[in-house]
């Protein structure tokens, strides 16, 4: 079958690789499309730490099911998508509750091989069906949208509330989109990609350039010097960690949706004297996930802007020059697992 094969650092390759074997309680996918993540392009710059070459990138997917073991709750033709993480089930937070931050979390297409390819091994146990209403462009956006998902129920997130979003990335936008229709009063994201701020205005929200304009100041200015309830920071910048506290009200919420590699200075007295919350974000619960499948019909309007190129397998070695290729203004890339 062909794959999308991480070969060493900066190095990709569309690749004929041997057909995995059937494994008990697995189902084969036929792959449609295949998302390209953040952490994608962290293995091809070969900084992922977990992730060794050879290895079939992807865990943003959307098929249909090929094969299916006997007494299976899915027949062949059924669309699915999959809930990619791989937990031990024996740390402390698997055994209590809470496996999706597992002690040694593992993820499809960072720790074993993914579904950028024809087709696809998957557990039965976390496929979830996709709805007739959703496309398999939106089914694709099922994972990355999980995750914003999880971060407006970390950050307590409710209607009305005023909030900043930090980086107009894909996770950025989708956790905008996300609070727009969840009744946000008012929505300010920040970037330096004017492209992505320009849809970003489509979208109806008040889209600031921080090469332009100073975030704070203007948070101040529309707030009457108050604040918002909440900052998601959706950029991992360091910039963007000394400002959380600046833009946030006394006793608001800092969601840190975006991973900081690397440690970064941040307000803590803000954090005392205005007494502000700061919580993390990491990925998503299973339930979660499968509760954000349907989610993507009623979101479709909006989402179906995000997916910006869609790339043939066959081609699918060049995405990460896309991506780093500022006049293509990507987006969301998704890859078409059968041409």
């Amino acid at each position: 079958m062909k794959a999308l094969v991480y070969a060493g650092p900066n190095k990709v390759e569309v690749r004929d690789v041997p057909e995995p074997k059937a494994r008990e309680g697995a189902v084969k996918v036929k792959m449609h499309y295949c998302g390209l993540c953040g952490s994608d392009i962290g293995i091809y710059s070969g900084k992922h730490p977990r992730a060794q070459a050879p290895l079939i990138l992807g865990h943003e997917l959307v098929g249909v099911v090929d094969e299916a073991p006997a007494g299976s709750k899915f027949v062949k033709g059924d669309r699915v998508t999959a809930y990619p993480l791989i937990s031990c089930g024996e740390c402390y937070p698997c055994k209590n509750g809470t496996p999706h931050v597992c002690q040694t979390l593992h993820l499809l297409g960072i720790d074993t091989d993914g579904a950028m390819a024809d087709h696809c091994w998957v557990d039965e146990g976390v496929l979830v069906k996709v709805p007739d209403g959703v496309s398999d462009k939106l089914a694709a956006l099922a994972e990355p949208l999980a995750v914003v998902v999880r971060t407006l129920h970390q950050a307590n997130f409710k209607t009305l509330d005023r909030c900043v979003v930090m980086g107009a990335g894909p996770i950025g936008i989708l956790t905008a989109i996300l609070l727009k229709h969840s009744g946000a009063a008012q929505i300010i994201i920040s970037d330096i990609d004017e492209g992505r701020l320009a849809l970003c205005r489509e979208f109806g929200f008040d889209a600031v350039n921080v090469r332009e304009t100073n975030l704070v100041d203007h948070v101040n200015k529309v707030t009457d010097n108050v604040g918002v309830d909440i900052v998601f920071e959706c950029s991992g910048v360091e910039s963007a960690a000394l400002e959380v506290t600046k833009l946030t009200r006394v006793g608001g919420m800092i969601c840190m949706t975006g991973v900081h590699k690397a440690p970064h200075a941040i307000n803590l007295m803000d954090l005392n004297f205005k007494e502000q919350t700061m919580v993390g974000s990491r990925v998503y619960t299973l339930r979660e996930f499968a509760d954000t499948v349907p989610l993507l019909e009623k979101l479709a309007e909006d989402l179906e802007k995000v997916v910006s190129q869609v790339v043939p397998l066959s081609e699918s070695a060049k995405i990460f020059d896309m991506v780093a290729d500022p006049d293509l203004r990507t987006i969301k890339v998704l890859v078409d697992c059968q041409a």
